[in-house]
């Protein structure tokens, strides 16, 4: 998986206002009603992908697209809403952005034991879990103080930026390992390492 955002020189102090007072009403709300329907396509695949990696060894070439596609819409929507860009996501899973930039490519073979028995993997990211749960308090310690800085000096401060994108890359990795997309195990770490899919 390739996940980043692109630091922008400068940021948006009006539209980080917007965002602030008025992010749930025009980006939230609409993006998560769209989601809503599109997603119990995402939700039946997820019923079926046990069975048909048992039976095919691997998840179809257009779900995988379907899957990934759907992913990258919450990311555009998370980065929005986490202010790490000044730009309205996209709708759709085919949907496309200039900032944020993800991918992934889908593995020859998934292991039909590990996914029919999906519970052990949910079990396996415990530990990640754990760790991310005082992540978060940095999370939103940074997502405080990155607002001010944004506020007064149109600059989102490379380290916290970076901080944040980590971390939303640090949960879709167990997402995406929880969620039939690899069968490799995520490492505990946001930064941008290459993983075989």
């Amino acid at each position: 998986m390739k996940f980043n955002v692109k630091h922008l020189d400068s940021f948006s102090r009006g539209k980080l206002l917007l965002r602030t007072f008025f992010g749930f009403i025009y980006i939230i709300i609409p993006h998560m009603f769209v989601r809503f329907f599109v997603g119990i396509w995402y939700m039946i695949q997820s019923i079926l992908l046990p069975w048909v990696i048992l039976f095919t060894g691997n998840m179809p070439e257009s779900w995988y697209k379907f899957r990934a596609g759907y992913i990258f819409w919450g990311l555009r929507v998370n980065a929005a809403m986490m202010n790490l860009t000044d730009e309205y996501p996209a709708f759709g899973v085919k949907g496309t952005s200039e900032t944020v930039e993800f991918s992934m490519e889908r593995p020859e073979k998934l292991s039909r034991l590990l996914n029919f028995f999906n519970f052990i993997k949910v079990f396996a990211v415990i530990p990640h879990i754990f760790v991310i749960m005082f992540v978060i308090i940095g999370v939103y310690f940074v997502l405080f103080i990155a607002w001010f800085i944004v506020l007064f000096t149109g600059k989102y401060p490379e380290g916290m930026f970076n901080f944040m994108v980590g971390f939303l890359r640090w949960v879709q990795r167990i997402n995406n390992y929880v969620g039939f997309m690899t069968d490799k195990y995520p490492p505990f770490s946001g930064k941008e390492v290459e993983i075989s899919e």
